[in-house]
């Protein structure tokens, strides 16, 4: 393993993205959005992003320096053109604008099409929660086959995320966000660089196979080459059988379809779609009854007696807080493979060596 400082892998990451035609600003922003998921524990979504954000850049599927088009605008609903920019920097103008609406009518609803990968969708959950507002998001992957329904064992869906975020007056938000999926596409890329190890039967290959081994998502690869999930003939499989299935099923049609991003499907170009809805428990709230009511429930919720080997019952959002505490004191521990990945990115587009050094100095 190799150990970073925040803030230096920040840095590092941000020269990768401004020699490759991003502002120092949106440079800046991706890398800290991305350190950020592994901060969290959310490595799936983190700085092992980089070799294919860039190698989408070079293909010219996403877009430096983006900026929105807003395509409908009323009081309470906005679809957002994302126009293939960075995620990193279209989504955020995307919520605010969903806030803002929020904030005038106790609800609002924000359509966002043709995004480029959005990242760990919890950081928008968490940007609505810090204003107060509760959020649902619908995702979807367009051009990102990777999943298979429940009870097949061919390509049909992307990972699909969902998540909800819900603000607390005097403490952290409740945030829970997956895919539904039984693990993202970012963990099989973790796995197969040297990262935590896939479930059981996280893969299922064509001939109904369950499997836990990368190969079947990529095909064969190098440590250091790419990982390109069209060489693979295997699937990720959804979890929770039917349930996760539907869910996955309804953030296509609704993160992808409704949005006009496109439910995924085979030859078409990467974009996210997200549909995201907000509500103000202020407007909603007037006898103030909800934080407290939260606040008992969630303490009954975890004063259960916890099964063998567990040590307590969390709620969603505590593992990543205690991640996020521990890896800012420590610092962001990325498997060997991962590192060697990103430093042959970073030689790539041009990064000095007196860079790639300084940053694991």
């Amino acid at each position: 393993m190799v150990t970073l400082q925040l803030t230096k892998l920040i840095d590092f990451v941000a020269e990768i993205f401004a020699k490759t035609g991003s502002s120092a600003d949106e440079a800046r922003r991706v890398a800290s959005y991305l350190a950020t998921a592994n901060l969290t524990g959310h490595d799936s979504h983190g700085v092992i992003r980089v070799p294919v954000y860039i190698r989408w850049n070079k293909m010219g599927s996403i877009v430096p320096n983006q900026t929105i088009e807003m395509v409908v605008d009323t009081p309470s609903l906005a679809v957002i053109d994302g126009r293939f920019g960075y995620g990193q920097t279209v989504t955020p103008q995307a919520v605010r604008i969903g806030i803002d609406k929020c904030k005038a009518s106790g609800l609002a609803a924000v359509a966002l099409r043709n995004s480029g990968h959005l990242g760990r969708v919890g950081d928008w959950a968490e940007m609505a929660a810090k204003e107060g507002l509760v959020s649902i998001f619908f995702v979807n992957a367009s051009g990102s086959v990777l999943v298979a329904p429940y009870g097949g064992v061919e390509r049909r869906l992307s990972t699909a995320p969902f998540c909800v975020g819900i603000p607390r007056e005097n403490a952290p938000p409740v945030v829970l966000d997956f895919a539904t999926s039984i693990v993202a596409e970012g963990k099989v890329l973790v796995a197969s660089r040297g990262g935590k190890k896939l479930p059981v039967g996280a893969l299922i290959d064509p001939d109904g196979t369950l499997s836990e081994n990368p190969t079947s998502l990529y095909g064969p690869f190098e440590m250091e080459g790419t990982r390109d999930h069209s060489q693979g003939k295997g699937a990720i499989r959804a979890f929770g059988e039917h349930k996760g299935s539907g869910l996955a099923l309804v953030c296509e049609l609704l993160g992808g379809a409704l949005t006009g991003t496109g439910a995924t499907g085979p030859n078409k170009r990467f974009a996210n779609g997200m549909l995201a809805i907000y509500i103000d428990p202020k407007k909603i709230d007037a006898a103030d009854f909800f934080d407290a009511d939260m606040t008992r429930y969630i303490d009954y919720f975890k004063n259960t007696k916890p099964m063998q080997g567990v040590e307590q019952v969390l709620i969603p959002g505590e593992p990543e807080a205690k991640l996020r505490a521990e890896r800012t004191a420590n610092g962001v521990p990325l498997p060997d493979e991962t590192w060697a990945a990103i430093v042959a990115t970073a030689r790539d587009v041009g990064v000095s060596e007196t860079m790639i050094q300084n940053a694991t100095a």
